[in-house]
């Protein structure tokens, strides 16, 4: 997880738009976390998406809505960097989690050689298995119960960070993201990760946001996505150029 310490900042892609990409690469995004909890982005879409960011220079990794192993694999042949799981809130998820991530005797991951991950079938199977040892595994910490566990899931073998989702920690607990106690949650899990030596991150809708974040201590922030931005941008168009009081 070296490559997502000290600050580095993404932005989620839910559009299925390669000039989605392009423009979160052109702007100096580090990194793109595809999105396919929260967006119907299938799986060769994500391939294209995937492919784009790596030629651009933009690490892509992909947002799963959970750990099967299927998805994992294949997401991680099309050339992914690395998986955020959504809602890992047990040790034993954890497990699960890295053993989709990892070829034997780590996991369970199944070799594929022949895909883009192994150039086809033109990288040596050394060279395959190498860089696909690579690959990042990275819980994302959602609930309460996730919270009390975040200490010995950071501690599996194999598991590279963390990942916090203010948003549905709130949801779990009945309480709104930027509340006190919420915030003591994410706190908790950033402590936890960092005891143990992996990196955490978390999300935040704007730069400022970021910036505490940042100063709390998080070592990588996904900022925004590229619908809100879309949205965001066009409201403000609007409401400039619109006379006072029209609806």
């Amino acid at each position: 997880m070296t490559a997502f310490s000290g600050g580095r900042v993404g932005t989620w892609v839910k559009l299925p738009a390669l000039e989605s990409v392009q423009i979160a690469a052109h702007a100096g995004f580090d990194f793109v976390v595809v999105d396919q909890e929260h967006a119907p982005l299938d799986v060769r879409t994500a391939y294209e998406l995937i492919t784009l960011a790596a030629a651009l220079g933009t690490t892509p990794l992909v947002r799963v809505p959970d750990g099967t192993p299927s998805r994992i694999q294949r997401l991680l042949d099309a050339g992914a960097a690395g998986v955020l799981i959504a809602h890992v809130d047990t040790v034993d998820q954890a497990h699960q989690a890295v053993s989709a991530v990892r070829f034997p005797p780590h996991g369970r991951r199944g070799a594929g050689g022949t895909s883009r991950a192994g150039r086809w079938g033109l990288a040596s199977r050394d060279d395959y298995l190498g860089s696909a040892a690579g690959a990042l595994c990275i819980p994302q910490i959602e609930s309460r119960q996730a919270v009390d566990n975040a200490a010995a899931i950071a501690a599996v073998e194999g598991v590279d960070a963390l990942f916090v989702g203010a948003a549905d920690i709130g949801l779990d607990i009945g309480h709104a993201p930027g509340s006190a106690e919420v915030t003591g949650l994410c706190a908790r899990t950033l402590a936890a990760a960092h005891a143990a030596g992996v990196p955490c991150g978390a999300a935040t809708a704007t730069p400022g946001a970021a910036e505490v974040l940042l100063e709390q201590g998080f070592d990588f922030l996904v900022v925004g996505n590229d619908t809100s931005m879309l949205a965001e941008a066009a409201v403000a168009t609007v409401r400039a150029l619109r006379p006072r009081g029209d609806s």
